[in-house]
């Protein structure tokens, strides 16, 4: 599978200036020698796209770094401290789960009220037939709440754009996603989400909600922003990536738990869609976090049926509920069925390859600068509030059925049967999908006991309308979800099958349309589990069971037939070293030990060096890990002769930390215990120590000596050099590690102990078929 090369085209001229010797691959350059492209050289692109901007990418320290000073504190835990960091992992999970479930209700309650109010206002200038200032009512409000998300996106925090779901995932594979869970983004994204959404743009809160929960994991588990974090004593626990790996899946499950009110769905979507780790005390604090969600979801809607909170509560609050549905199905319902599968997972891919299509094209849009991102965003409302305004009018007045109990043509802004243009005792059933919220929208095109309620034509101008809107709104510089969006699309060809299947099936339409949504959503995103789980806590009821994992089922063995998930596209296009849990299978033709001969000779470093060659080492490569060699060992077994020894792997930021506290030698030998201890401690370890043009060392303490043996993992993950790729990828993806060393099949007098040293960019297969073409021949479909 040839990777597109998004990165490259979104990092022409503006990132060419931003490049700098300092700034090259991380792992491809060697001391003292430029980085060359050549044709037999392993190399990579260290820029991605984060949000809407380039950054940096570096990975994420997983690996336990077991040196003296980590073993000598883990030896130095009492009871007390023990407990200590096991309760305040299940207090932060309970605080993310309490931030999250109000946040979402806050969110929820001001898009309620402000679009409520927007629509109200817009159906008396129709009842009073001013049509027009109706519309210059609607695009106005539209266009001002997208200029509001779109202005504080673009200038304030460009990580807050889109769903910020590829990104999450990319972090809990071990990607160092910078500023994307920032206190500025999480501002930014609850914000815009409120107004893009009031805005009437077809988007979803869904998404944005994961990052939120993401956002308030981050935030708790370090102290707070950057500029104000807490230095309290417990928190020093967090300081590291491995647990805030553990509160940020945490935060992302909330956030689905949030808003669809699922909760074990939400941990399966941790489970299936996001996280590379997982583990069984991870399950049951995740598990807690959501129950906190479900708990304060609960409460305020038991509050706001009062009425105290506006519209918010009037249109059924967050839940897409069908629990009334009368289910009954039969052997012959197995065709439908299953047709819907089929077709949702055709049309699922089909908006995955349009969409990374659109996205490529925005790409384009949005490099050329910040007023661009702007008339982009502004133009796709414009179009919106027209299609939306514009379209009901095609449609014709309903009679109203006497024999249906709810009010028709009903009043205000929620409710099926809107009347819009048509007469008393008619509805327009077009304005009933089109001139509501998108949760009021999912309500009505899901509602049951409603066969002849949406016309063929109505049902067709909303199908193709939302494919549109989906497809050019996705990517526009707002927070966005997709989730809603395809529910549309999917529950209107539900909808539309429902009435071409007629007499031949007994399901209601309204059940059809959820499988539609299901079926859509599962050819797209190519979840199975979660999305069963989900749709069965929407639709409370228990024997939609059978018939929605079939249909998911098919359509994600249809859309896998086609081309990636849309997150998995989402991550190629900005260019995320994301590590797949497949190894492709050509992976395993080729060694570490041949990835090694194409990588530039290993940067080694020995026990006790010299202050000048580690400055040396820092500036002249961008390496974040050096192998710690000492020679001339006498082994505990064998001939009393020097031995090369494999002390382990010291990491760059422990060595600016070393020059920046200054713990040099005057002469060449090992330091004590106490010395180490009395500069700094393990909580030191865990910070990151800037760059090395921020360290001044002086001309004499250049040739002092440093003793690195005390900072060294002295276990670091070893390798032979003759497993194969495929081998050494799972490993390195299911440890989650950062470094992964190649060690010599055979030991002999004068052989370094260490043959190189992979990265996760040395184990991407775009990576390695630049290098060795020939494995194209031998290269075979993606394995799902």
């Amino acid at each position: 599978m040839e990777e597109p090369r998004l990165v490259e085209e979104a990092t022409t001229n503006d990132i060419n200036g931003q490049l700098n010797e300092e700034e090259r691959d991380p792992e491809s350059n060697s001391l003292r020698q430029p980085l060359l492209k050549r044709n037999r050289t392993l190399s990579s692109s260290p820029f991605a796209l984060v949000g809407a901007k380039v950054s940096h990418i570096e990975s994420l320290d997983y690996e336990i770094n077991e040196n003296d000073l980590f073993k000598h504190d883990w030896r130095r835990r009492s009871r007390v401290q023990v407990l200590q960091y096991v309760f305040l992992k299940w207090s932060l999970a309970f605080l993310v789960g309490l931030l999250t479930g109000v946040t979402a209700t806050l969110i929820n309650l001001a898009i309620e009220n402000i679009a409520g109010y927007k629509l109200r206002a817009v159906v008396d200038y129709i009842d009073n037939r001013r049509y027009l200032m109706g519309f210059a009512y609607f695009a106005g409000a539209n266009f001002v709440f997208t200029l509001i998300a779109a202005l504080l996106c673009v200038c304030f925090a460009p990580t807050a754009a889109g769903p910020g779901i590829p990104e999450i995932k990319a972090y809990l594979n071990g990607v160092d996603t910078p500023n994307m869970f920032g206190a500025t983004t999480l501002f930014v994204k609850i914000i815009g989400s409120i107004a893009a959404v009031s805005a009437s743009l077809d988007l979803g809160k869904e998404g944005p909600l994961v990052h939120i929960g993401a956002c308030f994991a981050s935030l708790l588990g370090q102290g707070g922003p950057d500029n104000y974090r807490l230095k309290w004593r417990w928190l020093r626990y967090f300081n590291n990536d491995r647990d805030r790996r553990d509160l940020i899946t945490s935060g992302s499950s909330s956030g689905v738990c949030a808003a669809f009110r699922s909760p074990v769905g939400g941990v399966l979507f941790a489970l299936e869609e996001v996280a590379t780790w997982w583990r069984s005390a991870l399950l049951w604090r995740t598990f807690f976090s959501t129950a906190v969600v479900v708990v304060i979801l609960r409460a305020f809607i038991e509050y706001c049926k009062s009425g105290k909170c506006g519209l918010f509560g009037r249109g059924g609050l967050i839940m897409f509920d069908v629990s009334g549905v009368s289910v009954t199905y039969h052997p012959v319902d197995i065709i439908p069925i299953a047709l819907i599968g089929i077709i949702g997972g055709i049309l699922g891919s089909l908006y995955n390859y349009v969409l990374h299509k659109v996205l490529r094209l925005y790409n384009l849009i949005n490099e050329k600068g910040k007023l661009h991102k702007l008339l982009l965003a502004l133009s796709v409302s414009l179009f919106t509030s027209i299609s939306m305004y514009g379209l009901p009018f095609l449609a014709k007045c309903k009679p109203c059925d006497p024999s249906i109990q709810r009010s028709c043509p009903g009043t205000g802004g929620t409710g099926n049967f809107k009347q819009f243009n048509c007469p008393n005792g008619y509805y327009n059933d077009l304005a009933t999908l089109l001139l509501t919220t998108n949760d009021d929208a999912v309500r009505n095109i899901f509602s049951i006991n409603t066969p002849g309620e949406f016309q063929v034509s109505s049902l067709i101008i909303y199908f193709v309308l939302y494919c549109i809107l989906g497809l050019i709104t996705f990517g526009i510089a707002v927070p966005s979800g997709l989730f809603l969006p395809i529910i549309l699309m999917g529950s209107a060809y539900g909808r539309l099958l429902a009435i071409a299947m007629g007499s031949y099936t007994k399901i209601d339409p309204g059940l059809y349309a959820v499988l539609g949504a299901a079926s859509l959503m599962a050819g797209s995103m190519r979840m199975t589990v979660s999305l069963c789980v989900i749709f069965l806590e929407l639709t409370n009821n228990l024997l939609l069971l059978p018939i929605t994992m079939l249909v998911l089922l098919i359509s994600k063995s249809v859309g896998d037939c086609f081309n990636l998930s849309i997150y998995e596209i989402i991550l190629e296009l900005k260019g995320l070293p994301f590590l797949d849990a497949n190894p492709e299978p050509w992976m395993r033709n080729i060694t570490v030990g041949e990835l090694a001969d194409v990588k530039p000779p290993v940067v080694t470093l020995r026990g006790i060096e010299k202050v000048r060659r580690i400055v040396e080492v820092l500036k002249n490569t961008t390496h974040n890990g050096f192998p710690v060699v000492d020679e001339g060992v006498v082994p505990p077994v064998g001939l009393p002769i020097g031995a090369t020894e494999l002390h382990g792997i010291v990491l760059r930021t422990h060595l600016l930390l070393v020059l920046k506290k200054k713990l040099f030698l005057h002469e060449r030998r090992r330091t004590e215990e106490w010395e180490v201890r009395e500069k700094f401690s393990w909580i030191d370890l865990a910070e990151r120590w800037g760059k090395i043009e921020d360290v001044a060392v002086t001309k004499s303490e250049m040739e002092m000596y440093v003793d690195l043996h005390p900072l060294t993992n002295t276990t670091p993950y070893t390798v032979v050099e003759s497993m194969s790729v495929a081998k050494a990828m799972v490993l390195f993806r299911q440890v989650g590690l950062r470094h992964m060393l190649i060690v010599p099949k055979y030991q002999a007098a004068g052989v370094s102990p260490v043959v190189g040293i992979l990265t996760r960019q040395d184990l991407r297969a775009h990576n390695i078929l630049t290098v060795f073409p020939h494995l194209v021949k031998s290269k075979s479909g993606k394995k799902h």
